[in-house]
């Protein structure tokens, strides 16, 4: 990519990002081309589709959670690794208003621009939920999918302002039902 056309992108999904935080997933194209103050067209250029900028937003932060979930598979016990990465999980999901049903749909759509990403970071909790049910400490009757809904629910609760201010109180509820076989069930030192 040359270096002018390597500017544009950052500088639309540095505006896009903004644009995101402030008004949800559902702004508007338009909008977001206005604000970078470039045309409709330059926009799509870049981005041919919405799930494509969608796609070059959440990349970076869905891929740190994939690894995250790896650094925390060789340095944490199976049971605290799990809750750890599925807070982590709950509070990215969080940070874009909207941004679960995107998530959800890519999830099922393997022709969806978020369908990779979305792929490996629900792999990445399979593989965490796997290890603690191996060990014991989490219940045998869930997979990754139950993992991947749980945390869009959450973070979907915890955007509706009647339930925000329970959100943690969910959580921690949340997860220790995920969760067997602990002392008093507390989740609370896997944070």
């Amino acid at each position: 990519m040359r270096a002018d056309a390597k500017k544009n992108y950052s500088h639309l999904l540095a505006v896009a990002r903004d644009a995101v935080a402030e008004h949800g997933a559902d702004v508007s194209m338009r909008d977001i081309a206005r604000r970078a103050d470039v045309g409709l067209a330059t926009l799509f250029r870049h981005f041919p589709t919405r799930e494509a900028l969608f796609d070059a937003l959440l990349r970076t932060n869905l891929d740190a959670l994939t690894h995250k979930a790896s650094e925390l598979e060789t340095s944490n016990p199976p049971d605290e690794a799990l809750v750890s990465w599925f807070r982590e999980g709950v509070t990215f999901v969080q940070s874009y208003s909207g941004v679960v049903a995107l998530m959800a749909s890519a999830h099922a759509d393997p022709e969806s621009a978020l369908y990779a990403t979305c792929a490996a970071v629900h792999s990445a909790g399979a593989r965490l939920l796997f290890r603690a049910q191996a060990e014991g400490t989490a219940r045998a009757d869930m997979d990754g999918t139950d993992l991947f809904a749980l945390m869009s629910a959450l973070a979907w609760i915890a955007d509706q302002p009647g339930f925000a201010p329970r959100a943690d109180h969910l959580f921690h509820m949340i997860a220790n039902t995920i969760l067997t076989n602990r002392p008093d069930n507390d989740v609370t030192k896997a944070k």
